[in-house]
């Protein structure tokens, strides 16, 4: 048995997504005649209470879609340093819009709004680069799942508005930081001027993400999508998978987050090991060993003989990640094959 704790996005389509997506009704979506692909963006737009949303293929593609359209090259976008945007994305942001990243150092990826305020610049010479965006995410990957607190939303939010300054959000696990928050999506969203989600992590599609906003934001978004190829056609079989997860699969991922806990319960008792699981806020668990690389490369080497399959996320630390596969069977399996490979265990 492989239990895979890589990530969320491992997790298989269920049984009533391969019926819908079998059923479709579809059409050319370049067109703007898929049925289900528009049903799909309805319905997501209207979840997080924006005018309108675009199915893409990938969360990058939508982050990607988000800065071009938010900027001009040239311009600035903050950042925490450690985002997914600047550390996974390759660059795309200069790459593909010519801008660069300032980076802030947040708290586990939480960036303080003061801190966002003071370095808004808005109002600047013509011979410096202007801000023109501020980005955050919620769930914060590299943050171990981490949550922004809504008045930390609003504070940023309002302190980039006050400059004229759009805030994006990478909610790639967006319904993770709602249910362990007890807030809805639409009132984390509230708090900005666009965002993307995906369908494909811990909502358990097999493909898809989206991007929301005003809509003349994604008038701007579906003419970037043609240019980086993101034009799929008859995508409806794919957003009927996205569909269910969307009506289907966001109350469950309270159970994923209760798996995380568990999981770093146990690892808290492991020497060598440093966790503190009151860090785990969702189904992130991200742990560190004293031993450092020297323990931590050889460790996922030898989980991975045993069919546990963990990220090495820094030189001395690794990622865990619950999801709709790993229950609490799994977490204890997980737990001894971690023990028994530890150094001095």
């Amino acid at each position: 048995m492989i239990i895979d704790l890589r990530s969320d996005t491992v997790t298989q389509p269920t049984d009533a997504m391969r019926a819908a997506m079998a059923s479709a009704e579809v059409g050319d979506d370049v067109y703007g005649e898929d049925p289900t692909v528009n049903l799909l963006q309805e319905e997501a737009a209207r979840v997080v209470g924006k005018q309108a949303a675009l199915f893409v293929p990938t969360g990058s593609m939508a982050n990607l879609l988000a800065v071009k359209c938010h900027t001009q090259p040239g311009d600035e976008v903050l950042i925490d340093r450690n985002a997914h945007i600047v550390q996974y994305e390759m660059g795309g942001l200069a790459w593909f819009s010519g801008v660069l990243p300032q980076v802030l150092d947040g708290v586990r990826g939480v960036l303080d709004p003061d801190v966002v305020r003071a370095n808004i610049q808005a109002h600047v010479p013509y011979y410096r680069m202007r801000t023109t965006l501020v980005c955050v995410e919620n769930s914060h990957n590299h943050g171990g799942g981490s949550i922004y607190p809504l008045p930390y939303l609003k504070a940023i939010h309002e302190a980039a508005s006050e400059q004229g300054v759009p805030v994006h959000m990478d909610g790639a696990r967006l319904f993770n930081a709602a249910i362990a928050s007890g807030v809805s999506a639409q009132e984390i969203a509230g708090h900005t001027d666009s965002l993307m989600f995906c369908f494909s992590k811990g909502l358990s599609a097999p493909v898809g993400s989206i991007l929301c906003g005003t809509r003349e934001f994604i008038d701007r978004a579906l003419r970037a999508r043609r240019v980086v190829g993101g034009g799929m056609r008859q995508a409806g079989h794919l957003a009927a998978a996205a569909r269910i997860a969307l009506s289907d699969m966001v109350e469950r991922l309270a159970e994923d987050h209760t798996a995380a806990r568990r999981l770093a319960e146990g690892l808290a008792e492991m020497p060598g090991l440093v966790m503190d699981p009151a860090t785990v806020q969702t189904n992130i668990v991200i742990c560190r060993h004293e031993g450092g690389a020297a323990v931590c490369e050889p460790l996922v080497r030898a989980l991975k003989a045993r069919g546990v399959l963990v990220s090495q996320l820094t030189r001395d630390s690794i990622r865990l990640v619950t999801h709709r596969h790993i229950g609490p069977l799994q977490v204890d399996a997980a737990l001894g094959a971690i023990r028994e490979c530890l150094p001095g265990v």
